[in-house]
């Protein structure tokens, strides 16, 4: 009886697994192969605000994209904490190279809060002179139609916020792939998924893309200005307004680079240490989403009981086949694929489970080489 037990307990955990994977692979896969289209607008100007913190590999060339935009009237801010920070190398070469470009630097090392970003949109968006604002964090590149498509939704004044998911394409360090599993086949199918079940509060600091007037009304930036999840944070106090969040069709590619498997693990713990000021009941029942970790557990615990050994191989093999699927849609046709990273999937869906176990005995978090506490409001001291 007891080995019945432990095997039925092993068979719901395989179950659950394959479950959670089917429906990620789903949720994935509508949104890649939805239709889209973008309207014919009559554009409004708008500010680019770029924040940049020290010279992060292709910076120049992240940057130069935001500059080639098909789009008529735009103005690019950048700004910096010190005169002195390497990204301004990448900044002047820009100003030189794109005369034409309504291109402003600031140069501020005012604190505003304890999140540095924020305190550094803060110095900068004084500069800002038009009404439509575009937020992108500097790790990022787009296309020549990408403000066309971000701001499209705020041709409805119902629409008080755009954001967009994104991609992470990891350099060529075995732990900066590790990452860019973390994001493009954990996070995001899980975002992705949650709203296949009708959640739009999604908000990513990515892209963030609002009307001046829609900021002031949330209490603006230094509203945010200590919390940890700011994005998420200006999401809510728009969605206070009575205005509606929408998730662009424009997906942006991010640069994802560690040096270590200790700056790794400390990245993917301040990202997990979000989630579970977001969501702080549901945040125990993420071990749903560790298909792999999930499907080694229970298919040690159905061996227990021999008349379940077929059912569960064939949960075993559902969950591998759909996880391998979700392994590969994200990278083709885009990226290259490297047979060593097969080995490393287990291996990163293990380090994402472990990071998650450690969230429950540490509130603190590295951020930048500075160090915080958060309390069960988000707030960083």
């Amino acid at each position: 009886m007891p080995h019945t037990v432990i095997g039925v307990i092993g068979l719901v955990g395989l179950t659950l697994a394959a479950c959670y994977v089917v429906l990620t692979l789903i949720a994935a896969a509508t949104w890649r192969y939805r239709s889209v289209s973008t309207p014919a607008l009559q554009p409004q100007p708008v500010t680019v605000l770029k924040p940049l913190c020290n010279a992060e590999p292709g910076l120049y060339e992240h940057l130069r994209t935001f500059c080639q935009q098909n789009f008529p009237q735009f103005q690019l801010v950048f700004g910096v904490r010190d005169s002195t920070d390497p990204a301004l190398v990448a900044v002047r070469r820009l100003v030189a190279e794109f005369p034409a470009l309504q291109i402003d630097v600031v140069v501020n090392p005012v604190l505003h809060g304890r999140n540095y970003k924020i305190s550094n949109l803060i110095n900068m968006i004084d500069r800002a002179r038009y009404d439509v604002l575009v937020m992108a964090d500097s790790d990022t590149w787009v296309e020549p139609d990408y403000l066309a498509t971000v701001t499209a939704p705020l041709q409805d004044p119902g629409v008080g916020l755009v954001t967009c998911i994104y991609r992470d394409v990891p350099t060529a360090r075995v732990w900066s792939r590790l990452g860019a599993m973390y994001v493009n086949e954990w996070y995001l199918p899980s975002v992705l998924l949650a709203r296949l079940f009708g959640f739009r509060g999604y908000v990513s600091g990515q892209t963030l893309c609002l009307r001046r007037h829609t900021l002031e009304a949330a209490g603006g930036l230094k509203a945010i200005v200590n919390h940890l999840a700011d994005d998420y944070q200006l999401g809510e106090r728009v969605r206070r307004l009575g205005l509606r969040i929408v998730m662009s069709p424009y997906l942006v590619a991010a640069q994802h680079d560690e040096v270590t498997l200790t700056s790794l693990f400390q990245h993917e713990l301040r990202w997990m240490r979000t989630l579970r000021v977001l969501r702080p009941r549901s945040f125990r029942l993420l071990f749903l989403s560790f298909s792999i970790p999930l499907t080694l557990g229970g298919m040690l615990l159905s061996l227990a009981e021999p008349t379940l050994t077929m059912a569960a191989w064939a949960l075993f093999w559902i969950t591998v086949g759909a996880r391998l699927l979700l392994h590969f849609m994200h990278r083709l046709p885009r990226e290259r694929l490297r047979p060593l990273d097969l080995l490393l999937l287990p291996v990163g869906d293990l380090l994402i489970f472990g990071v998650w176990c450690g969230c429950f005995f540490t509130s603190r978090v590295l951020w930048r080489d500075n160090a915080f506490e958060i309390d069960a409001d988000g707030i960083m001291r």
